[in-house]
């Protein structure tokens, strides 16, 4: 006989894919549809809504989806005139009444509208594909930037830190995630299936990304590591097709040497410093002989700097890939130095992300990417960056567990050695020992109720 809870759990899946299909019969606008949207009160109505505004979408071309976002930004924006008669209410009386309509008009209806499209299955991803469609026509529409500005907000509070989860990347990996790791590599080309195994397989090699529930099999940021002897100098040597595989004993150093962010959708919302820093603690668990933890990083502005450098160099003087490497190792290390935008930040994008989160400058190698590509952005020129191990460890400590989902399975993690250690329940006294999963309770006071944090935390299975 069938488990009365396993036939319920199959017929409500089967219940909410169908209600994220649209009806034939509504014939209504997306328009219509949105507003219909915000106006209802019902959960299942609202389900088969939401699945009919994405399943429309997800057949507009380029230009109906202009046409979309025109409608999110204009139509659906804040009423001044209703705020500012809100505001004068609330100064003549500060009542938590009229405090809650400055609220609630003080925040433009398509916040409302992406928070109730978040409903059905696989929503998540298909608005973080909506802000992907919305940042490819923002150029030319800068009087968009209202509506990117609210799904920044949105999308920074569903892919809160807390609800990360980190996975290693393996060769076991199921190949469609991997076929996803391929494709977004952004640093170091992948070839072909031989490479991804030379980058996954070895004892010296590990990957590891960053993933949310809602989004399973999509990664959202992915960094590879080479565990070597000592700090390297050249992308050619960690990726030689004959190189041997390093002995664990002799595993000194971590290097990320590349890191790649997978969702154009997810642009502005940072993971990278999370990643790197939870990777390290990681690996230091693993390898209690790691002494170092070092980037071989790109610098792939510097050509093109070097370029705008007329006053310096005439056209004969130009450095050149044949340059001797002490001269290009100097111009490299003077252009991280010195090259600076308006606001002191380092001109290089790199050096920004890795300087701003507390690395250091370790070395500078030439000939170091003799790629077409590292050739093109750098002269061949890299860099390691150092993070400092006992920071690294500081910053990723226990304060942030409670209120994440990870806080509720170390918990329950930590009963089940008790109960073993302790040898709890063994003799003829009773034991009694009381657990408390207080994640939920943490996440929903910092979130609220009916956050997506608190929906995503209930999603991670104890």
């Amino acid at each position: 006989m069938l488990d009365r809870s396993f036939l319920s759990d199959i017929l409500n899946t089967l219940f909410e894919r169908s209600m994220s299909k649209r009806s034939n019969k509504d014939q209504r606008s997306i328009n219509d549809l949105c507003m219909a949207l915000l106006d209802t009160e019902g959960e299942v109505s609202g389900l088969s809504l939401a699945g009919s505004i994405l399943t429309i979408y997800d057949t507009f071309e380029k230009e109906k989806k202009l046409e979309f976002f025109k409608f999110l930004n204009d139509i659906l924006e804040i009423n001044i005139s209703d705020l500012q008669e809100a505001i004068t209410t609330f100064q003549s009386d500060d009542n938590a009444q009229n405090y809650s309509a400055i609220s609630q008009l003080s925040e433009p209806k398509r916040l409302e509208l992406l928070r109730r499209l978040n409903q059905p299955d696989g929503a998540t991803l298909a608005l973080v594909e909506m802000r992907t469609d919305l940042l490819n026509v923002l150029y030319e529409n800068p009087e968009l930037e209202r509506t990117d500005l609210d799904f920044q907000h949105l999308l920074r509070s569903w892919f809160n830190r807390g609800f990360l989860v980190l996975r290693q990347i393996s060769w076991e990996t199921p190949a469609s995630i991997l076929e996803k790791i391929v494709e977004y590599e952004a640093v170091h080309a992948i070839g072909d299936w031989d490479e991804l195994r030379r980058r996954l397989y070895p004892k010296d090699r590990r990957c590891f990304a960053f993933f949310h529930p809602s989004m399973p099999n999509e990664p959202l940021i992915f960094v590879e590591v080479a565990l070597t002897a000592k700090v390297p100098s050249s992308i050619q040597q960690l990726l030689a097709n004959d190189r041997e595989p390093q002995e664990t004993a002799e595993t000194k150093v971590a290097v990320f040497y590349s890191i790649s962010n997978c969702q154009k959708g997810l642009s502005g919302i940072s993971f990278g410093n999370l990643l790197i820093k939870q990777v390290a603690a990681e690996l230091r668990q693993e390898f209690s002989g790691l002494e170092k933890f070092v980037t071989l990083s790109p610098i792939p502005t510097f050509r093109k700097w070097l370029r705008s450098q007329k006053q310096t160099y005439n056209d004969n003087e130009m450095p050149t890939n044949n340059t001797k490497e002490e001269v290009v190792r100097q111009l490299a290390g003077d252009y991280l130095l010195t090259a600076k935008k308006e606001n002191g930040l380092p001109q290089d994008p790199v050096a920004r992300f890795h300087l701003g989160n507390g690395a250091q400058i370790y070395d500078v190698h030439a000939n170091a990417d003799i790629s077409n590509k590292g050739l093109e952005q750098s002269l061949g020129a890299m860099v390691n960056y150092e993070y400092d191990l006992n920071k690294i460890l500081l910053e990723t400590g226990p304060s942030s567990i409670k209120s994440s989902p990870k806080g509720n399975n170390y918990t329950l993690d930590f009963s089940k050695e008790l109960i073993k250690n302790e040898d709890l329940g063994t003799d003829e006294h009773t034991d009694l020992l009381v657990i408390s999963f207080s994640s939920t309770d943490y996440v929903g006071h910092k979130y609220g109720p009916d956050a997506e944090e608190v929906k995503s935390l209930s999603l991670i299975h104890i």
